[in-house]
């Protein structure tokens, strides 16, 4: 379908309304050889997608004669630039669906990596290797990102080849549904940063920060936390940002193209924007929260099994269960307030400060709310256990007033 104006795009949105409140969420992961800590070699991650297509019941995606990722039913393992591995669940009804998806992911990954001689690590920054030592692949959009993506952004190749995040894909009912989500995603970004922080090594050395991924991800070209998320965004302003962002490339039949200095608005004046490629844009824009057809938490750093069912859950319990409540509390936050904590809480963790309370007072007190919200969902397992069972990990952090980055440290 052509694009010809904005109005189409603010429909594009529209068109992602849901009364069913689903869960999505994605899991990167590095694998490293099994015997030391170098980098797995594409050849290698070949090994584990020929496991999955032949014993777990999975078919492979290509480009060209390349086999780039794999997809059953909902679900999708995708190839990272530096051969990261992302699993990108199905759209989930509660978080007891979501954790037992990632387990059964995990639990096949690791036979599969036991026998091809591979180990699997989930934090946000490689902690051991450096730009020069990671391998590739030759999935052809990295190429061009590789090209491209340093012009505007000093640590954008780290951001490619060396981090992990959890991602949280969350739906929307209404416009003013995605306004309050928007605003209390964007709100809370920094101390989802400080909360989640688990990337502190780098180059086998402490980095100086305790998420030195989002540190990356501030100094990465198309990244960061605009201003303007911070104000009560409409889908027409956030169409309008979409207008005016630059285009990184167009994806036609024989590959990419980069075309230098153009906005998307250009496409649609040179008749050349449609759906595909206004998909395409938006996937491209690296931003902490995003909005496709339902909003994206981008935030988190990646982690152990222990604790990835915690941000999902942390999430869902604010967004899903108690949005009203946290919207009141977040709402007259000072932004520049805001922008400074997102600078800070890399490094300071629990300690940063926003509206003269501490990340870890601020926690105790999302913590509550969030628990709080899982309780009133009253979503049960088999056990008669609600979602909030998966808040421990994070009770278990505000308890010991340290985040996984500063255990980490300490061993």
């Amino acid at each position: 379908m052509k694009i010809k104006s904005k109005e189409q795009i603010i429909n594009y949105f529209i068109s992602g309304y849901k009364n069913e409140q689903l869960i999505g969420v994605e899991n990167e992961k590095f694998l490293f050889k099994k015997n030391h800590n170098k980098r797995a070699e594409y050849s290698d991650l070949l090994k584990i997608f020929n496991i999955f297509i032949e014993r777990f019941g999975w078919q492979p995606i290509k480009e060209d004669e390349h086999i780039i990722g794999l997809k059953k039913n909902e679900k999708a393992i995708t190839l990272e630039p530096g051969n990261q591995i992302e699993l990108s669940g199905e759209k989930l009804k509660n978080i007891h669906e979501v954790c037992a998806e990632s387990y059964e992911f995990q639990d096949k990954l690791n036979l599969a990596s036991e026998e091809v001689n591979l180990k699997t690590l989930s934090v946000g920054y490689d902690p051991f290797s450096n730009l020069e030592n990671i391998p590739n692949n030759p999935k052809k959009r990295y190429k061009v990102m590789s090209s491209e993506m340093p012009k505007n952004g000093e640590l954008s190749l780290d951001m490619m080849y060396l981090t992990a995040g959890t991602q949280i894909n969350i739906d929307y009912k209404s416009e003013e549904d995605f306004k309050k989500k928007f605003k209390v995603i964007s709100f809370l970004t920094p101390l989802s940063i400080g909360l989640f922080a688990n990337s502190a090594i780098k180059e086998n050395k402490p980095s100086g920060f305790l998420s030195y991924r989002s540190k990356v991800w501030q100094h990465t070209s198309r990244g960061g936390l605009p201003e303007i998320f911070l104000n009560d965004l409409s889908f027409e302003m956030y169409a309008d940002f979409v207008l005016n962002y630059p285009l990184l490339f167009i994806q036609k039949k024989n590959g990419y193209l980069f075309p230098e200095g153009k906005k998307y608005s250009d496409l649609i004046k040179e008749d050349l924007a449609d759906e595909k490629n206004l998909e395409l844009h938006l996937s491209t824009i690296f931003t902490e929260v995003r909005l496709k057809k339902y909003l994206e938490i981008r935030s988190l750093d990646a982690c152990e099994w222990n604790c990835h069912c915690a941000g999902p859950a942390f999430f869902i319990g604010l967004l899903y269960g108690n949005i009203d409540e946290t919207y009141q509390i977040v709402k007259d936050w000072n932004k520049n307030e805001i922008m400074n904590a997102y600078f800070e809480s890399p490094k300071k963790g629990l300690k940063t400060e926003i509206n003269g309370k501490s990340f870890l007072e601020w926690g105790k007190i999302f913590f509550d709310l969030s628990k709080k919200g899982l309780i009133k969902r009253n979503l049960k397992n088999k056990n008669n256990n609600d979602e909030s069972i998966f808040l421990k990990n994070i009770e278990q952090i505000l308890k010991e007033k340290k985040t996984k980055a500063e255990k980490t440290l300490e061993k």
